[in-house]
Order: C-alpha cells, then structure tokens, then sequence
C-alpha cells in the first residue's frame, strides 16, 4: 500500500474530468513499486461505455507485460470499481485493490454503481435488462469441444 500511488489514481482522475474526457476517476497497476498501467475514465473521449480507468489500466498493463494475468500487481483506483471492473480485477488475477471514494460517494454524484450491483443479485428473468436464454444444447457441443482441447489455454 502506497499513497503516493494513490494520489496519482486520484490526479488522474481529476485531470482526465477537467478535459472532459470521462467521469471522475483513475486508476493504475502496480507491481513492485513500478506502475504498468495508468489511465483516467474514458468513455466520453472514446464513445465506450467500457472505457473505465481501471479497464485501461489493467489493458496497459497486461499489454506491457504480454500476459492477460497481472499475478503481483495491485490496483490503485480513484473510487470503489463498478462490477464490471470487479470482474475485470478479478479475471485479471490482480493480488489486490485499493481504492478512495466508495460505490456509495460514486452514487451521490450519479453513478449507478449501486444499481448494478443490485442486479447482480437478481435471477436473469427478474433483471431490468432481459435475460432470455437460447439454444443451450448447441452451444454445449462448442463447451464440451473446448473441454476436450489438449492445447487450450486456461484464463
């Protein structure tokens, strides 16, 4: 735990907001005291719903060290992640998280964090967004074939 790693996920932030690039966050990877990836929230600069500063930082990082996982490394972000960058932390096998404003302070400015979270608790059908399953058995014969790959890379 580093606060100076800190207050550079929380400049981030706040610069990439004054240049209207994004919400106000940042985030950065950090493995032995070295930072392999930064980035503000860019999703009004990119038009990407998914271009959350912790998704751009675990992307750079992964790409500067060549590997989808970031086994040793932290993430230091701005505010609590949303899930979606939970569950990017987490495929990413990051050792940990650190962050500053939590889901509840992004909320009160108008993030709906919450939100989401409180769906991911609900069955697919009761979700605000549709969740219709189709053809399963097809695509079982897709999973079964991946199962029985000798080469398959495992993530």
């Amino acid at each position: 735990m580093n606060p100076e790693f800190m207050a550079e996920a929380i400049r981030l932030a706040s610069q990439g907001m004054g240049d209207d690039l994004g919400g106000p966050f940042g985030a950065l990877v950090v493995r032995d005291g070295e930072i392999l990836g930064r980035a503000c929230n860019g999703v009004i600069r990119l038009r990407d719903p998914t271009a959350h500063a912790e998704i751009q930082a675990i992307r750079m990082a992964c790409q500067n060290l060549n590997h989808f996982h970031l086994e040793g490394c932290a993430l230091y972000c701005s505010c609590e992640p949303c899930p979606m960058c939970l569950g990017a932390a987490y495929w990413a096998h990051l050792d940990g998280i650190y962050y500053a404003a939590s889901r509840e302070d992004a909320a009160s400015i108008g993030f709906a964090d919450a939100a989401i979270y409180d769906e991911l608790c609900l069955e697919p059908s009761r979700r605000h967004i549709p969740m219709i399953q189709l053809m399963r058995e097809e695509v079982l014969d897709v999973f079964r074939r991946w199962k029985e790959k000798s080469d398959r890379i495992l993530y």
